[in-house]
């Protein structure tokens, strides 16, 4: 018998699933269905609230293979291995343990090959607030004037900490905390689908 954690499981696969963050969500949705996109974005709020999440769906609704789109399909090649973590033009870092301005720019240098089998390559640096001082002053070269085909995704839990050089280059967006109300939602729809039986009077002690 196959098994998977549930948060893997369940973790949302397109904009529609994603909770608590309809600001974001109808925001990037918009750009995309009107094709404007963005190099740089820049997703802040405290951990557990979707940065990341959102941050894998817009790389597929930029290189889904059936076009650009806020709805991407999840059963292409692409989609699928984006999911699966496998995608050869999406590359995610954690900033908290590659913060050295040598790793920042080896990963840079990437930045001028061209997509593999995509329309962008995308970077999703999380915790991006860690870089080191060099580091940042090597990503901001990049952002100043970043080739077409790359789109860079910053995370974070301390946009403060992000050099105000960065941020303007950066479009913005602030992810809520999740309500009480909206998690337990999502515990029900989980429950349900699991077929586990739960009792509701203990939903708000453990939300």
């Amino acid at each position: 018998m196959s098994y998977q954690v549930l948060a893997r499981k369940y973790r949302p696969k397109d904009f529609s699933e994603v909770v608590g963050q309809d600001h974001v969500i109808r925001a990037l949705s918009n750009s995309l269905d009107g094709g404007q996109i963005h190099q740089a974005y820049l997703l802040s709020g405290t951990r557990g609230v979707g940065k990341t999440t959102i941050g894998r769906i817009l790389t597929k609704s930029l290189n889904c293979e059936k076009g650009l789109t806020s709805k991407p399909c999840n059963s292409c090649n692409t989609c699928m291995s984006i999911n699966e973590g496998s995608f050869m033009d999406f590359q995610e870092v954690d900033a908290a343990s590659r913060r050295g301005v040598e790793e920042t720019q080896q990963l840079l240098e990437t930045v001028l090959h061209m997509p593999g089998s995509s329309r962008y390559k995308v970077y999703l640096i999380d915790e991006v607030h860690m870089l080191s001082k060099h580091s940042f002053n090597a990503l901001l070269k990049t952002l100043e004037d970043p080739p077409p085909h790359v789109v860079f995704i910053l995370a974070t839990t301390e946009p403060e900490s992000v050099p105000a050089t960065v941020l303007s280059r950066c479009l913005q967006f602030h992810l809520k905390n999740i309500t009480s109300s909206e998690l337990i939602t999502s515990l029900e729809l989980i429950l349900k689908k699991e077929d586990v039986s739960f009792d509701k009077g203990k939903y708000f002690s453990i939300s």
